[in-house]
Parts: C-alpha cells; sequence; structure tokens
C-alpha cells in the first residue's frame, strides 16, 4: 500500500511539471531549520518551522504527519498553491517528498497569523481598524482571484483567521491549501462527497445538500464568518450564549448592528473615532451578506470586492440569518461520519 501511495504522488508530481517548485531532500530541510529546532505552530496536519535557504532568505517549513491520509494534502497543497500567484497567496518555495517524508516549504510570515490579532484586542487595538479593514480586503482580493484569476478555479474551503498569514507590512496572504479543491472546467458547483473544513466556518450546505449546492459560495460563507469575528473581536463560538453558541454569534452581531437603525455609526462599541464606527459598520454589513443562509443570495467575491471599495451608503442592510454553522454537536458527529475526507 505504501509503495502504491509513493508511486501515486511521484506521478502525480511528474504531472505538474514545469509547475512543480523546488524539490528538497529531508537531509536539507533538516540543516535549513536547525535539526526543526525554531517551532512556528502546530496542528493536526503537522508542525512549521523556520528557516533559512543557502542565500539567507527565510522560510517556513511545514513537516507533514506521516499517516496523513496518504498524502491528498501533500498534493492538494502543491497542486493549488503552484498555479497561483498574486499578492495575497502565500508562495510556495518548494516541497519535500523524500521516503515517507513529506514536507511544504513556504515563504516566511513575520507577523504570523490573523488570529491571534483578531481574538487579541490589545493586539488588534495596535493594528488599528484602517488596517484591519485593509487585511479584510487583502483577503476578499485574493478570494476573488483563487474563484475567477486562476487558470483552474480553486476553492478553498477552510478560510478562517488562523489560515491568513500577515507579513511584514501586515499584507494577509491566504495560506494552507490541504483542503481545496480545484476546479479544471471553472464550474461553479462542485460534487464532493463527506464535510471538509473548520467548525464555525462551514457554511451549512456543505454539511447538507438540502440547503444548496456547494461551490465558491461556500468560501463566501467562510470568509464572511471571518470577518464578523473580525468586527466582534471573538471567536464566533464565544458569544457568551452557550455551547451551541455558533447559532448565536451572527445574531449577537446583527444586534448590534440594528441598535442604530438607519444612522452610519455601530453602536456597542468603545471607539471614540467615528471612522472607526463607519468602518466596523461596512465589515458588518458585508459580513452579514456574505453569511447568507441561501448560498445564491450571499454575493461573489467579485462584489464582496466592490462592497468594501465602495461607500457605506450605497450598502442595504441584508435580512437576518435564520441560521449560521449547525451547533457544535451536529457538527462533530458530521466530521466523526466522515472522517477520511480531510
Amino acid at each position: 500500500m505504501q509503495n502504491a501511495n509513493h508511486k501515486t504522488m511521484e506521478l502525480f508530481l511528474k504531472k505538474q511539471g514545469n509547475l512543480a517548485p523546488q524539490r528538497y531532500k529531508y537531509s536539507e530541510l533538516k540543516k535549513m531549520t536547525k535539526s526543526f529546532n525554531d517551532r512556528l505552530g502546530k496542528g493536526g496536519y503537522g508542525s512549521v518551522y523556520k528557516a533559512k535557504s543557502r542565500d539567507g532568505r527565510l522560510l517556513a517549513v511545514k513537516i507533514l504527519n506521516e499517516s496523513k491520509n496518504n498524502g491528498e494534502e501533500f498534493m492538494n497543497e502543491v497542486a493549488s498553491i503552484s498555479r497561483t500567484s498574486h499578492v495575497n497567496i502565500v508562495s510556495l518555495v518548494g516541497f519535500c517528498f523524500d521516503g515517507p517524508k513529506r514536507a511544504l516549504v513556504y515563504e516566511y510570515m513575520p507577523n504570523g497569523s490573523l488570529d491571534k490579532f483578531v481574538y487579541d484586542t490589545s493586539l488588534s487595538g495596535r493594528l488599528g481598524w484602517e488596517k484591519l479593514f485593509e487585511i479584510a480586503l487583502g483577503i476578499a482580493r485574493g478570494l476573488e482571484y483563487l474563484h475567477r484569476g486562476c487558470s483552474m478555479r480553486i476553492l478553498h474551503f477552510d478560510i478562517k483567521p488562523h489560515n491568513i498569514l500577515l507579513d511584514k507590512d501586515f499584507q494577509p496572504k491566504i495560506s494552507d491549501f490541504g483542503l481545496a479543491k480545484l476546479c479544471p472546467d471553472r464550474a461553479s458547483v462542485i460534487s464532493m462527497s463527506g464535510t471538509r473544513g473548520t467548525i464555525g466556518y462551514i457554511a451549512l450546505e456543505v454539511f447538507c445538500r438540502n440547503f444548496g449546492e456547494v461551490s465558491h459560495k461556500s468560501d463566501v460563507y467562510s470568509y464572511g464568518m471571518m470577518v464578523l469575528e473580525i468586527v466582534g473581536e471573538r471567536k464566533n463560538s464565544d458569544s457568551g450564549v452557550g455551547r451551541s453558541s455558533e447559532l448565536y454569534f451572527p445574531h449577537w452581531i446583527y444586534k448590534r448592528l440594528e441598535r442604530n437603525g438607519d444612522r452610519e455609526g455601530f453602536d456597542g462599541i468603545d471607539d471614540d473615532d467615528d471612522e472607526c464606527r463607519l468602518v466596523k459598520r461596512k465589515l458588518t454589513i458585508v459580513g452579514l451578506w456574505c453569511i447568507q443562509t441561501d448560498p445564491k443570495d450571499r454575493p461573489s467575491m467579485s462584489r464582496v470586492v466592490e462592497m468594501l471599495e465602495g461607500k457605506l451608503e450605497s450598502l442595504q442592510i441584508p435580512p437576518k440569518p435564520y441560521l449560521s454553522s449547525p451547533p457544535r454537536e451536529v457538527a462533530i458527529a458530521s466530521f466523526s461520519e466522515s472522517s477520511s475526507m480531510l
């Protein structure tokens, strides 16, 4: 079985041709990371280490768990990112496929991931709302590129603050394409078995096809939930309304928006700066449009970019979403039933 998987991946890499980035030996990565001395992060996929190339360039090396679904995540990342070139998409410098060892080598992002700036108000306050707005807009442009600007449409399926990296200037870059789906015919709707994504950011149609068809609009939902987290400065599972709080987080956000009716400001925040209030209101309206229950009611990422770049007074407040992510106990059950899909 292991030998068959090895042949499958070698064939896959051969098919990538000139698109495939530089190939490293595991021994080279060990030298570049000083025997994996400086770990930047850890997740279900494995660990990420700081590295330095021969020419002195700083890199991030992602070592994948050897048991990670026969290399599916590895192939997804290489296939997806090799086809991209955008200021808001992380660059894949190279990879390692050396016996049982698999790794991905990325450009190094000195400011880490967005999640720490969203959930730590002292850090988000240091950035300021103008910069947070620029970050939200940059992510939207990156997703628009994945959906429309690539030679092949790419659906990410795991947009969340943890997967948004920030460079030295806090410019956002979408990362972690392990769950991505490539659409060769640029199809809007895709066929997909099982569920993929992170609880709290997964659109309802990805859990249950009765809510609609899985498409690029599923990424729009995840983006919208992330934007609302930026506005609320907290996780969508931490809105203080109990263990099934994913159901209520958008309602909590919506009520904050409703308090001012048609006025331009945004009640319930401590900012004295009117500009901050307007930025929060715009992000809130756009975020709520993105998480509409019916995928057909959500804007495309191109429209999202237009809304963010346009005037606040031109935006209509969307209908209150009557559902958001499935309750945690339902989500966990779904993941248990289809654990092989990731």
